[in-house]
């Protein structure tokens, strides 16, 4: 049997250099309750990061090919709902 704690993946210890500003910011964000680690800091900075760059890729696949009008509406739709929605 596999033990609960692999049932959402597994995670992989790194290690990175930041700077003593950045580091200090990262803190700061831990110190206010914002996050509870260091670690789901950087995380959630990476998978903003992994959305942008995703985000960024489908722009340039839509500049390319021009837009679905079967998901014309639906996008229009999608930009007038609130963030927290969307």
């Amino acid at each position: 049997m596999v033990p609960f704690c692999y049932h959402f993946g597994m995670s992989k210890q790194i290690a990175v250099r930041l700077s003593d500003d950045l580091v200090e910011f990262v803190d700061e964000i831990v110190d206010t309750g914002a996050e509870r680690s260091r670690a789901a800091v950087v995380t959630r900075a990476l998978e903003r990061e992994r959305r942008r760059a995703l985000a960024e890729r489908d722009a340039r696949i839509l500049a390319r090919t021009g837009s679905d009008p079967e998901l014309a509406g639906l996008a229009e739709h999608a930009a007038g709902l609130p963030h927290d929605l969307a």
